[in-house]
């Protein structure tokens, strides 16, 4: 419904809403263009109506009566003054906003946009909190190439390698408002990211790779002092630390993964197991070796109300990261280790094995991005099942024992009972 009035409060006041879902459209007789809008639950705002570049363009000004007439007639009479000349309100609006734009706000917009895993919103999180503390509330068109040189530097006399990382976000965030928020000209917000900057002055901070793995003629020590653990326990939780790291040296699983198996996932009739939330998203299947297959039943058997393999103190959580434990094996073996250098080790091995490059990727479950053939090449789980038992095979025989269950008194089930 649309007509032609003379814009008085009267008037105004007395104009009936419309039947829902409908609207009324009321132009004014005294400023062409300036209209007021009533919505079927009576609310009534005032708007500017008029072509530009030749499409309409309906822009609200304000709601009433808390704007009033004079005043509408006055902002419509800016405004369309602006459209004659071909600018878009609505677009400077938009700009003007988007300008005005936070890092912080950017950050959260990030990670609403974005399916992280929450360890990854987390490690965020405290980049954020660490690096740019200070930078929160700063309207990000006002971070300089000079600002994030001086704080890259400053962070780096406490840790090189979170400095890096602080950057690589901040720089994730600036590209991620380039792509969604433009100014009134339609451009990305962010013409140029300043972390760019970094980049051309070769001011990122040299960090190797940590590279430590378990060396073969270490898997003795570290082995013996890990089966150890059964003997000098004294809660049932040793047995399940035991288990746990001959499961990731034997699979090169990371830690979490290793930690978060459930029994759900695990197929005793195939001899294999699964985890199906991995770093990359994608399923992850392996089969297990001869020893791990003795292990996992072994534990399958001993079940304790748990939906874990590696249950925790609580049975209904999942062990975490037991470094206790690691100390003493660390201790008995003289042999120093992190949970992720047993996924290294397992690599490291793999490798060493000749074992072909596309087994070694799919074993450790890494994406090959730039690898055309990979995607047409299918690696069922049994073809990993040679490798798998190649590597248990070598780290037994470098840390001198044989390759069976026997090393380890389970008391394990006779297989017709597994598969029953």
């Amino acid at each position: 419904m649309t007509a032609r009035i003379h814009f008085t409060k009267k008037i105004l006041d007395s104009l009936p809403s419309p039947p829902s879902p409908k609207r009324a459209y009321y132009h004014d007789q005294k400023v062409n263009g300036l209209v007021l809008c009533i919505t079927a639950n009576s609310a009534r705002s005032f708007q500017v109506y008029r072509k530009v570049q030749g499409k309409p363009l309906r822009v609200t000004l304000g709601r009433y009566p808390d704007m009033t007439i004079e005043q509408a007639r006055r902002m419509a009479q800016e405004t369309l003054s602006r459209m004659a000349e071909g600018i878009n309100p609505l677009a400077e609006r938009k700009a003007q906003k988007a300008r005005a734009l936070t890092l912080d706000q950017i950050f959260e917009d990030y990670l609403k946009g974005h399916d992280l895993k929450p360890r990854t919103i987390q490690d965020y999180k405290n980049l954020m909190g660490e690096a740019f503390a200070d930078w929160r509330e700063r309207a990000i068109v006002d971070i300089t190439r000079d600002a994030v040189q001086r704080r890259h530097t400053k962070l780096g006399e406490r840790s090189e390698a979170r400095a890096n990382n602080a950057m690589r976000l901040l720089r994730a965030l600036l590209n991620f408002a380039a792509g969604k928020y433009e100014d009134a000209q339609g451009r990305p917000l962010i013409l140029d990211n300043p972390v760019k900057r970094l980049s051309a002055t070769r001011a990122w901070f040299r960090v190797d790779r940590r590279r430590t793995v378990i060396k073969p003629h270490q898997l003795k020590p570290w082995f013996q002092a890990v089966i150890q653990l059964q003997s000098e326990r004294t809660t049932a939780k040793a047995e399940v630390v035991r288990d746990y790291l001959l499961f990731l040296l034997l699979t090169g699983l990371r830690r979490g993964e290793g930690a978060r198996l459930r029994w759900v996932d695990v197929d005793l009739k195939a001899r294999s197991f699964k985890i199906p939330d991995t770093k990359n998203r994608e399923v992850h299947e392996l089969p297990l070796s001869d020893f791990l297959f003795d292990l996992i039943a072994a534990r399958h058997a001993a079940i304790d109300n748990s939906p874990f393999v590696f249950p925790g103190n609580d049975p209904a959580h999942h062990l975490v990261e037991p470094r206790r434990w690691m100390r003493l094996v660390i201790q008995t073996s003289g042999v120093e280790f992190t949970l992720h250098d047993l996924r290294r080790t397992f690599a490291t091995i793999a490798e060493s094995l000749d074992i072909p490059a596309y087994a070694l990727k799919r074993l450790l479950n890494h994406r090959a991005k730039t690898d055309v053939t990979a995607g047409y090449v299918v690696m069922d789980v049994e073809r990993l099942r040679a490798p798998m038992q190649k590597i248990t095979d070598f780290v037994f025989k470098a840390a001198g024992v044989k390759p069976t269950a026997e090393v380890i008194p389970l008391a394990l089930p006779a297989e017709s009972e597994i598969l029953s």
